[in-house]
């Protein structure tokens, strides 16, 4: 591979000497095109960029004031679309000195023959991996994995080799600090990117200390990123129309429960539940059809099949509960919570019916 045709994006604010190590290992691996970006760093931290700009191969892009990690990538990665068109690519890294030359260069030659953004990514299973990063990032991945359906086993990555042809898209994604990273892979899903992993030395130094990243607020940012990624969907809009239909149904039926105390136990339940379900699926039938699905079907056919499935909703509902009711002896606030156990199991079999079916 012609590492030549490869640029090296380092995005730093307020660099030690690390930076210069940093650069240093990647001259010495090969790299002939280093592209720093100065996020705004105060005058008592310039003396490493000062250092490394003497040598020809590093090219010193400069904030005036911080911007942040996010903006810090897209300026470099414009700067490569107006004045690198003939590169491969890029690969990002951080300037802590935490990711090895030699792991650089493996993931920019893995990106250059699949063509596929390259993730370096670590190992969070050792005892000196610090805490806070390595409950984090299983925390992120798990949510990845079960909510994105994204399988990114370290999400808080900063080496990230990318083919030139996404630069463009790339640059286009929101964000400007922290978050901006997050973004970046939620658009290999939006974007049908082809992206895979390469397994890097994990390095901590200093116990991470000298990462900009606020535990508490920066994390803030992340999973607001993740959660309007996740509501944007139609699984999560369907979520957002079912937990309102439910409130709806579960406080009409608890509230007849008690009206209706008298009855029997089985005529009490049917006509709570059935009372319920008719007056909040009119509402969630709307909202189904119009927000969630936005089916172009015709309305007559998509009631009469919302209705099928209504009904067997109905009639499995209030079978189970009034056999749990009878067979486990259930007070009425018991068999309430009863009814939303098994309202709960019934509404993942009910989503995939009205997605395939009902509202296709």
């Amino acid at each position: 591979m012609n590492i030549m045709k490869v640029s090296v994006i380092i995005p730093s604010l307020n660099p030690d000497n690390k930076l210069v190590a940093v650069v240093d290992a990647l001259l010495e691996e090969g790299f002939k095109d280093i592209i720093i970006v100065n996020d705004g760093s105060d005058e008592e931290h310039m003396a490493p960029f000062n250092e490394v700009a003497a040598h020809s191969e590093c090219t010193i892009l400069t904030h005036e004031v911080n911007k942040g990690k996010g903006r810090g990538l897209k300026t470099a990665f414009e700067f490569c679309l107006e004045n690198r068109k003939d590169i491969d690519g890029v690969v990002t890294v951080d300037g802590d000195n935490q990711h090895r030359a030699k792991d650089i260069k493996k993931c920019s030659e893995t990106m250059v023959s699949t063509g596929n953004v390259v993730l370096g990514v670590r190992d969070f299973t050792g005892d000196d991996v610090p805490a806070r990063s390595k409950f984090g990032n299983n925390m992120t991945s798990g949510v990845f994995k079960v909510l994105c359906r994204l399988n990114i086993s370290d999400t808080q990555t900063g080496l990230r080799a990318i083919p030139y042809k996404y630069l463009e898209t790339f640059d286009k994604v929101e964000g400007e600090r922290f978050e901006y990273e997050t973004n970046m892979l939620l658009a290999f899903k939006k974007y049908n990117i082809g992206f895979q992993e390469e397994s890097i030395e994990t390095v901590y130094i200093e116990d991470n200390s000298s990462s900009h990243f606020n535990p508490v607020k920066d994390s803030i940012k992340i999973y607001k990123v993740i959660f309007k990624y996740l509501f944007k969907s139609t699984g999560m809009k369907y979520v957002g129309s079912s937990i309102a239909s439910w409130a709806i149904d579960n406080i009409i039926f608890n509230v007849l429960e008690f009206v209706l105390i008298g009855l029997t136990v089985s005529l009490r339940i049917f006509i709570s539940t059935a009372a319920a379900r008719v007056l909040s699926s009119v509402f969630n039938f709307s909202l189904n059809r119009n927000a969630v699905f936005k089916s172009q079907s015709g309305l007559k056919q998509t009631v009469v099949r919302y209705y099928i499935l209504w009904f067997c909703q109905l009639a499995c509902s209030y079978a189970l509960v009034y056999i749990a009711t009878k067979l486990l002896a259930l007070s009425i606030v018991l068999s309430g919570i009863a009814k939303i156990i098994i309202d709960l199991a019934l509404f993942f079999v009910s989503y995939q019916i009205q997605k395939r079916w009902v509202f296709k």
